[in-house]
């Protein structure tokens, strides 16, 4: 695992440990970024179910303020905090160990408009839109709600197999990588809009 592009251009990354998580391959993420490239200088982002923390230090690499990272293993935790150590971009990171869904369940933890995120990683273990549909629907709609800047996006990764509407977020754009889908998400007002 490396950073493709940037200031941390090259650097490699500590990899996940066993199948916790599963990365995303060089080819995807590049494809991804270079979609993402505009709207990354001065972004703050979101990078939900962590891992290694390679999407959120890809952003910082190529260009955004602040990169917070959501992640409740441990293995996974020890591994995000030595990536962000090894880059020294241990002022532009928040780390939030635990269970991401309680917090952002919890009012107390939004943040002032101006802070809201630009752009999120939403990248759940697969098994969770099989067997916990709901507390993902209820997780999308809290980030939309209150962490999603206006015209913020979302970035949703899944297999390929599985369907998830997350309401009040809109798809606008679907990118497919052998079995894995890649959905671009945002707040229906911004879609109205645009229109």
């Amino acid at each position: 695992m490396r950073i493709i592009a940037g200031e941390f251009r090259g650097r490699k990354l500590l990899p996940p440990e066993g199948d916790v998580t599963r990365p995303i391959t060089d080819r995807v993420k590049q494809s991804l970024f270079d979609i993402l490239t505009p709207l990354l200088p001065e972004a703050r982002v979101y990078d939900c179910f962590a891992g290694t923390g390679s999407m959120g230090l890809e952003s910082l690499s190529r260009g955004a303020a602040h990169a917070t990272f959501f992640e409740a293993d441990r293995g996974g935790l020890t591994r995000l905090r030595r990536n962000i150590d090894t880059l020294g971009c241990v002022d532009q990171t928040r780390v939030i160990p635990g269970d991401l869904f309680r917090w952002f369940a919890a009012a107390s933890n939004d943040p002032k408009p101006d802070a809201r995120a630009n752009l999120i990683f939403l990248d759940p273990p697969y098994r969770f839109l099989r067997e916990q549909p709901e507390k993902l629907r209820e997780l999308a709609a809290n980030m939309a709600r209150s962490h999603l800047a206006p015209k913020g996006i979302m970035i949703f990764r899944h297999d390929a197999r599985d369907v998830l509407e997350l309401p009040p977020l809109e798809r606008y754009d679907v990118r497919e990588y052998g079995g894995m889908t890649l959905e671009f998400l945002r707040n229906q007002e911004t879609l109205n809009d645009e229109h």
